[in-house]
């Protein structure tokens, strides 16, 4: 699964004494990683969701599902900085928690299944990801319905994982269905469109098919721009997308300029 995707819920609940104050700190320490993160600044946000793990624990016990939510939230973001081992413990504690608390069917399951299934994926662990996000993907269908953004971003999760093996035709039928999920139920604006156009896009230019891919390119860059600012790393990705596209039709001075500009961007975030 993606690093755009960590949501912080709301707590509200009346516990009384220390549990309270501890549990309204979770929930403002729970905000402040959310609103790091989609800042791009994940170093400052993963040490806030991990104050804000202890302030959970401390006020709903270590198998609350809210203590799940934010181990979720550490191991995406220790996944954006590519810190795997912890990822994993942390995805898997939270997996852990849910399917106890919820049982095997739950939503907020399948999310672990998905962030699991991203980070095997992405060590090239393909056996291991892809019975992950299948089961991810029937929940999903299952229990919010067939046109729910959340399917959309377990369709791109195995679209991406088929891509990743060169089975494109497989794969780009489900990056077309995440498309239209995420267009309907989101308008042609949002991040999460942006983030789709990119992945159909870069199965494109995994298969020289070179004319559909620069469009898609150009408009997920505007999307993002818009939505996110000039310097979001998700901006920097799209910079970087295009990049490669104009180094492999012959533009070698137009990518040099745009590998520059995301450079810049990723030097920010570090």
């Amino acid at each position: 699964m993606k690093p755009s995707e960590i949501i912080a819920r709301a707590l509200a609940r009346l516990i009384g004494g220390r549990q309270a104050a501890a549990a309204t700190e979770w929930d403002a320490l729970n905000r402040e990683a959310t609103s790091l993160f989609q800042q791009g600044n994940y170093t400052k946000a993963t040490v806030a969701a991990k104050k804000a793990l202890h302030a959970a624990e401390q006020a709903l016990g270590p198998d609350h599902p809210d203590v799940a939510t934010t181990l979720n939230n550490l191991g995406m973001l220790c996944y954006t900085q590519e810190q795997f081992t912890q990822a994993e413990s942390f995805h898997q504690r939270a997996l852990t928690v849910r399917e106890k608390a919820f049982g095997p069917d739950h939503p907020d399951v399948a999310q672990s299944l998905n962030n699991l299934g991203i980070l095997y994926s992405g060590k090239r662990q393909h056996a291991k990801a892809e019975p992950l996000f299948q089961r991810a993907l029937a929940i999903m269908t299952e229990t919010l319905g067939a046109d729910h953004p959340s399917v959309a971003t377990s369709l791109d999760n195995l679209a991406a994982l088929y891509d990743d093996q060169q089975q494109y035709a497989m794969a780009e039928p489900l990056y077309h269905r995440a498309l239209a999920i995420r267009t309907e139920a989101l308008g042609s604006d949002h991040p999460d469109v942006a983030t789709s156009l990119n992945n159909l896009a870069s199965s494109y230019l995994e298969q020289r098919q070179y004319t559909k891919a620069e469009p898609l390119f150009q408009r997920a860059l505007a999307i993002q721009e818009k939505a996110l600012g000039l310097n979001h790393p998700d901006v920097a990705t799209s910079l970087e997308n295009m990049a490669a596209l104009y180094r492999r039709t012959s533009r070698e001075n137009t990518a040099k300029g745009l590998e520059d500009r995301a450079a810049k961007i990723r030097r920010m975030h570090r």
